[in-house]
């Protein structure tokens, strides 16, 4: 079984503009699964239909084989939603928030207290436990949003843009616990801007364009299969380069970039090929990236 099945989801608004048009997404249970797309290609509303914040149009998904319509409350207790927008009340203390949101999923009060004071510690907010979120930075207000997904313990995480404005030192903490938690067994759904931060925490991406999946796969297989990677050479005369018709490149002042998808396998015929004409100074090798593969598929 799959932890969430989407078949032919479709969203229309009312000013006829098309969110989504047919989607097909199937994320297995213990991945860390990416979800990738420009502002504007339906991210946000593919996480709203799982979550119940957003009616579809048709099509079907289903959380853990729970449909998402039928059966409303299995599935949607399954989840842990991170949203993108901040949602914490002002009036209460980030303690009195989580054990609210536990009671909300029938947690009892004594594992509702010792499971928020262990995510708090986890999340380094137990100090701030009896402030309000009105004296939180930025940073802490996301730590909280996690914190609120994971009270009730669900299989299923879904993150919309869980580390938007944070420092660099926080996003590599929040990047460690994550994968710790997909570790123990949880299912992660995440949504980034933030390229680097798919490619090092997902192991399969998808990614979205208006409104139409356009890829999905293994990160790595993705990355090979769209990109190229890049071999710069340094020589001392340029104009005198001749390469078989095997390597794409071109010569911008005394540098050669070769682009190729196999480095290991085709350096070594590189340099004997150049070093027939003139003398290599220095060699840089550029590895492809998702970035470089997303910008590729999606134009943008």
């Amino acid at each position: 079984m799959n932890a969430i099945e989407i078949s032919s989801l479709k969203k229309t608004y009312d000013t006829g503009d098309e969110a989504l048009k047919g989607i097909d997404l199937n994320i297995k249970k213990g991945s860390f699964f990416g979800l990738l797309g420009p502002n504007g290609a339906g991210k946000t509303t593919t996480i709203g239909i799982l979550t119940g914040l957003v009616n579809k149009t048709s099509g079907n998904a289903k959380i853990l084989g729970y449909d998402i319509i039928n059966d409303f409350k299995l599935a949607r207790k399954s989840i842990g939603l991170s949203p993108q927008e901040i949602n914490l009340d002002v009036f209460f203390s980030i303690r009195q928030i989580l054990l609210f949101q536990a009671g909300y999923y029938g947690v009892t009060q004594k594992l509702a207290e010792k499971r928020v004071d262990t995510i708090l510690k986890k999340l380094d907010l137990y100090h701030k436990k009896d402030e309000t979120s009105r004296h939180l930075s930025g940073g802490m207000k996301r730590r909280i949003q996690i914190a609120k997904s994971l009270v009730h313990d669900p299989p299923i995480l879904i993150l919309d843009e869980p580390t938007a404005g944070v420092d660099i030192e926080l996003r590599h903490m929040l990047w460690d616990y994550l994968k710790e938690l997909n570790n123990s067994g949880k299912t992660i759904l995440l949504t980034t801007h933030y390229i680097e931060e798919a490619e090092k925490l997902c192991d399969e991406i998808a990614i979205i364009n208006n409104g139409e999946i356009i890829k999905q796969g293994e990160t790595k297989s993705i990355i090979k299969e769209v990109s190229l990677n890049t071999i710069e050479v340094e020589v001392d005369k340029p104009s005198n380069i001749k390469l078989s018709d095997d390597f794409d490149f071109s010569i911008i002042d005394n540098i050669i970039k070769i682009q190729t998808k196999e480095v290991n396998k085709e350096i070594t015929k590189i340099i004997k090929e150049i070093e027939q004409t003139t003398t290599i100074s220095n060699i840089n090798i550029i590895n492809s990236s998702l970035e470089d593969a997303f910008l590729k598929l999606t134009n943008k």
